[in-house]
């Protein structure tokens, strides 16, 4: 329990320092996506092939590529239901910000203090979360809100995940590992002190990006979209804990259920007609609330 507490602390932390770098202007909020880039493209994708390096492919494992897509809808048409009352432009902020998992940015750095070796089961299921964040989402969401913009079409979906570096490095691993093919050890060395920068980049860059300034007359529905992400995030981890399945698939899926808000959540809601601090307040209050959700659900599993 002590590890436990010492390596989430050690996140806050990061994150404090990224945040307090940020207001007292020692780097700026732009920097951020600097950092973000390095993560995705660098740190990230590192990441990603040393801990699949030895990976068993298993069709359990396969399934969890499915629960990622699955899940992602079941958010959707949740939010759909519990958001009548809304306007059209805060319902589609509603249902981008319920739905979707921040795998990558937040959930493998947080995995990867904690157990790599859950890492391989969090790539599996990011498989098809990353379908949904490459525009998947995009058309069930616009579909459903009667929304008049133009949708993604599927070549525009194909188009997002072959601009992605880390779905590259899924796709490039799993190939391999089905076919138990070994890289050079020396890959793995390489990449091995990049992939260790991953979890304080990761953190590091969400204390830049942190907004805690909101107006009061937002705080109705910044409360609405937590509430309805959290209490059904806990819902489903409560579901999970039931189910007979191994161990570490039920503590990946646990934990993903809880995590914040994904970057395209944001990306999506600004782009949908949302004003942009009320996004970014609701998703920095969604790091804030992740981290020690996930440590307690980490301590009691």
């Amino acid at each position: 329990m002590r590890a436990v507490l010492l390596n989430s602390l050690g996140l806050f932390v990061i994150i404090l320092i990224g945040y307090l770098t940020k207001r007292f202007n020692l780097l700026l909020k732009s920097d951020g996506s600097m950092i973000s880039k390095m993560v995705v493209n660098v740190t990230l994708p590192a990441a990603i092939i040393v801990n699949l390096q030895s990976l068993a492919v298993k069709n359990q494992l396969l399934l969890l590529i499915l629960a990622g897509l699955l899940l992602n809808l079941v958010m959707i048409i949740a939010g759909h239901f519990l958001s009548k009352k809304q306007d059209q432009v805060e319902r589609e902020f509603l249902m981008y910000s319920v739905s979707g998992y921040n795998i990558g940015n937040f959930a493998i750095p947080f995995v990867q203090s904690f157990m790599p070796q859950a890492i391989p089961i969090l790539s599996f299921f990011d498989i098809g979360n990353s379908v949904m964040l490459a525009g998947g989402s995009n058309v069930v969401i616009e579909g459903i809100s009667g929304s008049n913009e133009e949708r993604p079409s599927v070549k525009k979906v194909i188009g997002r995940l072959g601009r992605s570096v880390p779905f590259f490095c899924y796709l490039f691993m799993l190939f391999f590992r089905v076919l138990k093919i070994d890289l050079p050890q020396a890959v793995f060395q390489i990449a091995q002190p990049i992939a260790n920068a991953n979890t304080f980049l990761s953190m590091f860059m969400i204390g830049l990006f942190l907004e805690l300034r909101l107006p009061k007359k937002d705080l109705a529905l910044v409360l609405r979209v937590l509430v309805i992400k959290y209490g059904i995030g806990i819902l489903l981890a409560g579901l999970f804990m039931l189910l007979p399945i191994s161990p570490m698939i039920k503590i990946v899926l646990c934990l993903v259920s809880v995590g914040p808000i994904p970057t395209f959540g944001v990306i999506n809601s600004v782009a949908a007609g949302m004003r942009a601090e009320v996004v970014g307040f609701t998703s920095s209050l969604s790091f804030l609330i992740s981290l020690p959700l996930m440590t307690s659900l980490l301590l009691f599993l």
